[in-house]
């Protein structure tokens, strides 16, 4: 009986720790979320860089190093002159060129960035002005990717110069937001292409039932979930599950088709990808050329300025639920670009 009542003292006693210890720990996460509630979202900053002066300083750098003290003369002399008639010529306008930066991945978490990046330049772009866009991706999440294809088709549908240069990859979705560019540039070997719909999600059913474990999903409608993780899939859920897979994958090259008639879409829309130099052959991209030779061209003839839309840095808090939000979204999602 002794024995007992100490063991029911102990087992009250652990309890009471345990309970101590949650309470504090819901406490303390309730304290965060009041303080960070009441703390105003801060907005994000557009940084503007020139890249001609950029371009200036490693030119002059490099000839300080390689350059006779006479060439230097001649070029400092050359420099004046070329001031001196700029001078003489500021009632004209030399073109602009806007320079973007858009590195993708599975979420397409850069198309918040890419949105108020467009929006700043639509409110002050002019009619020579171009906009050039350093596109990377490998494609990801049908609606992620829809809105970063949008934004782009923002600057299309108003005709101003749209250029997207690929210097390693624009496969799946990357190239449903290359295909809204005026002309396509890419390096040699840059992967382009793969024009399909990838939709894939793990089953457990059998490792449930091998547990006895039961899994009981009630839905309303009867194709409000097709392919379930848990339960048991049937035919009519697969085959329905891939009819809205060809849907998509049907909305995805008419997307294509109406920004870039000319191409093949039996031959390019079978999901497979192509190196530059093939996509060229095949009309996927317009010009072989890398994204530094491009904007080094237009050096002496435009200004250019990048932009970049700097979003505020998150608290820990805030960090770690994104990312563990992002990482079941990409493991679990169906339908991938």
């Amino acid at each position: 009986m002794i024995n007992f009542m100490e063991l029911l003292g102990q087992f009250i006693l652990f309890f009471a720790k345990v309970g101590t210890l949650v309470i504090g720990l819901l406490i303390l996460f309730a304290g965060i979320a009041i303080i960070s509630r009441k703390k105003k979202p801060k907005q994000g900053t557009l940084e503007i860089k020139n890249l001609n002066n950029r371009f200036q300083e490693v030119k002059e750098s490099l000839q300080a190093e390689v350059f006779t003290k006479e060439e230097i003369k001649t070029y400092q002399k050359e420099k004046k002159e070329k001031v001196k008639l700029a001078k003489k010529k500021t009632g004209e306008e030399r073109p602009r060129l806007f320079v973007l930066n858009f590195q993708g991945d599975m979420r397409a978490k850069e198309a918040a960035s890419l949105r108020e990046e467009v929006t700043a330049l639509l409110t002050l772009i002019r009619e020579k002005d171009e906009v050039f866009v350093h596109l990377e991706s490998p494609g990801g999440i049908v609606p992620g990717y829809g809105l970063a294809a949008g934004q782009l088709k923002r600057l299309r549908d108003r005709k101003i110069p749209l250029i997207i240069s690929i210097d390693k990859v624009a496969a799946s979705g990357g190239y449903m937001m290359a295909c809204q560019g005026s002309k396509i540039l890419a390096s040699p070997f840059a992967i382009v292409g793969s024009i399909g719909v990838l939709a894939q999600i793990p089953n457990f059913n059998k490792v449930l039932k091998k547990n006895d474990i039961e899994f009981e999903q009630i839905t309303g409608g009867e194709f409000k979930r097709t392919l379930t993780m848990f339960g048991e899939n049937t035919d009519k859920a697969r085959e329905k599950f891939q009819i809205e897979v060809d849907e998509t994958h049907r909305l995805f090259k008419s997307f294509v088709k109406d920004a870039r008639p000319q191409l093949d879409l039996e031959k390019v829309a079978t999901g497979e990808h192509w190196y530059g130099t093939q996509a060229l052959d095949l009309n996927l991209i317009d010009e072989i050329i890398t994204s530094d030779d491009y904007l080094l061209s237009k050096y002496e003839t435009h200004d250019i300025f990048e932009l970049c839309y700097v979003k505020e840095s998150k608290g820990l808090f805030q960090k770690l639920s994104a990312n563990i939000s992002s990482k079941i979204d990409d493991f679990f999602y169906g339908r991938v670009l």
